[in-house]
């Protein structure tokens, strides 16, 4: 029998309530399938371990989570903390050091949840947006001189190196030509930001002529958003730097009809280093301990990672699971505009696992 061990981080807020609902569907589908078991490993790492030691993780938080083939994260932030501090502190201080380049997120209208657009059926928005997940805007360059003076000056400096850019147009490309449709949209500001964004821009190109099979086009990130909402049917897969897609994928996940159902991949393409899965939502402490999270995000982020561990027909079920227990507006929780607890689409997501009725 295959063990995938797995580093389970909850962090803050609801990512504690979700995570904890994700291993429960994860070790009843390795009961189901009987050829694979998880060995996890919970790690404290959050912001009341930072308000009681410092810290948000040791200092070698990294490095041991190179032991784990995939890593399972809720969410980190909370209202008496800057979040800078929160993301810098702990998403970020494991993305990086990891190398987890490509950030990947699908958006798709699920069964059953109605979206905000007029008209958008199911097959209508189905996308993945590639963003890139090491540099760019989130580089971490930068700094402030002269705190407090009237001359005082902050600097953040967006990164594009050819090697970053490179490599995330390759796996984009790659995952477009792996799709039915062989569509993608660069998403760029070149217009704007005329040294980094053109080579990114110069960068697809080179690029695109290794995949003649992949029809692409180019896209200002301003002009996308009103393209995502007009005319979603014309939209696969995405690619943007990490800030553009960090504001896209959020207004796609709300296309589709809720945060609460977005799911996320930071992937280290090359395997050298363990992958890490998380739903987008955030820790949303104005909603956390009322036991109304959406599981359903972290449930789509297990399957994603099932499929990351050559678990294939076991990602598959997940998702059928997922889309047997969307299609019930008796289980949508708040978000979706239902009524439904954490604990029901948890405990309905077992039954549909076991072969059961909802």
């Amino acid at each position: 029998m295959r063990t995938h061990r797995i580093a389970a981080i909850p962090g803050d807020g609801i990512g504690v309530e979700v995570v904890v609902a994700g291993l429960e569907v994860l070790e009843a589908l390795a009961d189901r399938e009987g050829t694979f078991r998880f060995d996890v490993e919970h790690f404290d790492w959050s912001t009341d371990r930072y308000k009681r030691t410092g810290a948000f993780m040791p200092a070698d938080g990294a490095e041991r989570l190179r032991a784990f083939d995939a890593i399972l994260f809720g969410a980190v932030g909370a209202p008496d903390v800057p979040d800078h501090l929160t993301l810098w502190g702990l998403r970020l201080a494991i993305c990086q050091p990891l190398d987890q380049y490509a950030n990947v997120r699908p958006t798709r209208v699920l069964p059953g949840i109605q979206s905000p657009l007029r008209h958008v059926g199911a097959g209508e928005l189905d996308w993945v947006i590639v963003r890139e997940n090491s540099e760019g805007e989130y580089a971490g360059q930068g700094g402030r001189s002269h705190p407090g003076l009237p001359l005082e000056v902050a600097t953040d400096v967006a990164i594009f190196t050819r090697a970053g850019v490179e490599r995330i147009m390759r796996f984009a490309f790659k995952l477009a030509q792996s799709r039915p449709r062989k569509l993608l949209t660069v998403v760029t500001k070149s217009n704007a930001q005329r040294h980094g964004m053109v080579l990114w821009d110069e960068i697809a190109g080179e690029v695109a002529a290794d995949f003649p099979d992949v029809t692409w086009d180019k896209m200002l990130v301003d002009a996308m958003t009103v393209r995502m909402t007009l005319k979603p049917q014309t939209l696969d897969t995405i690619v943007a730097t990490n800030l553009h897609a960090d504001i896209l994928s959020d207004l796609a996940a709300a296309l589709a009809g809720s945060i609460g159902i977005a799911p996320t991949a930071n992937l280290n393409p090359d395997g050298d280093a363990p992958s890490m899965f998380e739903p987008i939502h955030g820790s949303a402490f104005d909603i956390t301990g009322k036991g109304i999270a959406n599981p359903v995000a972290t449930f789509w982020t297990a399957a994603m990672m099932l499929e990351h561990l050559g678990e294939r027909e076991a990602a598959m079920r997940l998702m059928e699971a997922i889309e047997r227990v969307t299609a019930d507006p008796a289980l949508h929780t708040p978000d979706l505009g239902g009524r439904a607890t954490t604990r029901e689409v948890t405990d309905a997501m077992l039954r549909a696992i076991r072969g059961r009725n909802l």
